[in-house]
């Protein structure tokens, strides 16, 4: 996520658009992915994911949703990488002892975001630290977003704005986040 964007982070999700308008609806952690990719020095990719979170899709009462994710940073993997996965979860990075739980709170928006695509504001929340990024979500495949076909983002943020300062020197200061959220508990 770029300075705007974890989540796409997230978040997403969120289903509206067009006629059947999705006007609240919990993320599908089943059929959901949140996941994120560092650069080391070397120029090598190191994916990762966040296999356990939970979220909404609310209705602000004005024709406007509103997106709530929670990540767990103390279920993060670093893909093929258990030793990795470890020093991720620490003090370096997420340091999930302390702080168990990434949340993004998005601003309210139209419904036709997830349909045309676009930048979608919001706070996220690490390590104690809340700042603004921006998402950028991709327009749809379908009518009906996160119900008959996944919101798709992504975003880039820099770990040093939330304190994960550790191995700066072997990876890169930029996260990249990649969304793809489907919905549940709405009518197909």
């Amino acid at each position: 996520m770029s300075r705007g964007g974890l989540h796409a982070w997230l978040l997403l999700v969120v289903a509206l658009s067009a006629p059947g308008a999705v006007r609240a609806a919990e993320i599908d952690p089943l059929r959901s992915e949140v996941g994120f990719s560092l650069v080391t020095r070397w120029g090598e990719v190191v994916d990762g994911r966040f296999p356990a979170f939970d979220g909404r899709l609310i209705e602000t009462g004005d024709g406007r949703q509103q997106v709530r994710l929670s990540l767990s940073a103390a279920d993060v993997e670093i893909l093929g990488n258990l030793r990795h996965t470890h020093l991720t979860r620490g003090r370096g990075f997420f340091e999930a002892d302390r702080f168990p739980t990434i949340t993004f709170v998005s601003d309210p928006f139209f419904p036709d975001l997830l349909v045309d695509g676009g930048a979608l504001p919001g706070v996220l929340g690490i390590r104690d630290v809340q700042q603004r990024e921006v998402f950028t979500m991709l327009p749809s495949a379908c009518n009906r977003p996160a119900v008959d076909c996944p919101v798709m983002g992504a975003g880039i943020i820099d770990r040093a704005d939330y304190g994960m300062t550790r191995w700066s020197i072997v990876i890169g200061r930029k996260v990249r986040f990649r969304l793809r959220i489907r919905v549940r508990g709405v009518p197909e």
